[in-house]
């Protein structure tokens, strides 16, 4: 995101680059393997860092959300992306997967409860997670809500998004037949799946350059073209996903379930001008779970990359570090 104007100030509040102190390949079974790793302070507070896509990957930046001398941070690629293996996978890959897979980290790390740190569909899987595992959360910390629903993609990938941005929605839409447009999503499934690999690496940059270019409150309205490799496996697993609409039981599910968060402290930051996840998704889960508590950035929109959504990242993982150094706090 740094090509957008002015979005290279969003480094001025990160921690200082780091490495990890720990990297494997960790069997999850299925066939799959998942590139793990730590950062900051072995002995420190445990958050796990939760990316985005599905099929985004995690990348050197997410560490520095974070004081590395206070915490010990988990990131890792899901099935199917960045250096997990097999890439670009959809075979046994579902949110039921991932929410086994995190526990299979957090058991392999000897980690009783964490803090979840997530954005957009990482917000996503951090909820699923909360709701299905609460005992092993300590907070939840959520960027860019998504949660899911079919309105969601209806706004994204059925015209809501595209009247805001008309002319990067006919890109999107064009390469499309007008009788296949009634159904995106599925339009451009079969086309990531056509097992033409020339076929699926046009259509997965279109759909990777449609979400790009609404990322951030800065965008010009295009959104480049991603390297091929890695614009096929998001677009992918992100299709994929879309298509069985998160794998949830019901339409609405996170919603509806949402009172198993009860009792888990957590903060919400969401872009006002966030044109992926529009910020109602965020208002109606901090109703529904009174411990979270939302914060709206002005003039930002969905990328983790916006200046203020950075700053305020950093912000509330500093005030949770100063909550954990009171006296009777939790010893993980």
């Amino acid at each position: 995101m740094d090509k957008y104007p002015g979005q290279k100030s969003a480094v001025q509040h990160l921690y200082p680059a780091i490495d990890p102190f720990d990297q494997r390949m960790l069997d999850v079974g299925d066939g799959h393997k998942l590139y793990v790793e730590q950062c900051g302070n072995p002995s420190g507070i445990p958050v796990i860092v939760l990316h985005g896509g599905p099929g985004g990957g995690c990348s050197p930046a997410m560490r520095r959300y974070f004081d590395p001398d206070v915490y010990r941070v988990v990131l890792f690629d899901q099935r199917g992306c960045g250096r997990s293996t097999p890439h670009a996978s959809v075979e046994n890959n579902t949110t039921w997967h991932l929410v086994a897979d995190i526990e299979k980290i957090r058991e392999t790390l000897e980690i009783d409860r964490f803090i979840v740190f997530g954005g957009s569909w990482g917000a996503t899987l951090s909820l699923v997670y909360g709701i299905s595992h609460p005992e092993r959360v300590r907070n939840l910390v959520l960027r860019g809500v998504f949660m899911m629903t079919q309105a969601e993609l209806d706004w994204f990938y059925g015209g809501g998004a595209g009247q805001f941005w008309p002319e990067t929605w006919a890109r999107f839409e064009s390469l499309i037949p007008e009788e296949e447009r009634g159904d995106l999503v599925g339009a451009y499934h079969r086309r990531l799946f056509s097992g033409d690999l020339r076929e699926e690496v046009r259509f997965a940059r279109a759909w990777s350059s449609w979400e790009n270019a609404l990322a951030s409150v800065y965008s010009n309205g295009h959104g480049g073209e991603a390297p091929a490799e890695y614009a096929r496996a998001f677009a992918r697993l992100e299709n994929h996903y879309f298509v069985n609409a998160g794998f949830l039981d019901e339409d609405g599910w996170i919603l509806k379930n949402a009172g198993k968060l009860r009792g888990i402290p957590g903060v919400i930051v969401q872009g006002r001008y966030d044109m992926i996840c529009p910020p109602r998704r965020a208002w109606e889960l901090s109703r529904a779970w009174p411990e979270g508590e939302l914060r709206m950035i002005r003039n930002a929109g969905h990328a983790l990359s916006e200046p203020g959504i950075s700053a305020e990242l950093v912000r509330v993982m500093d005030q949770i570090s100063m909550l954990e150094s009171l006296p009777n706090r939790h010893e993980y």
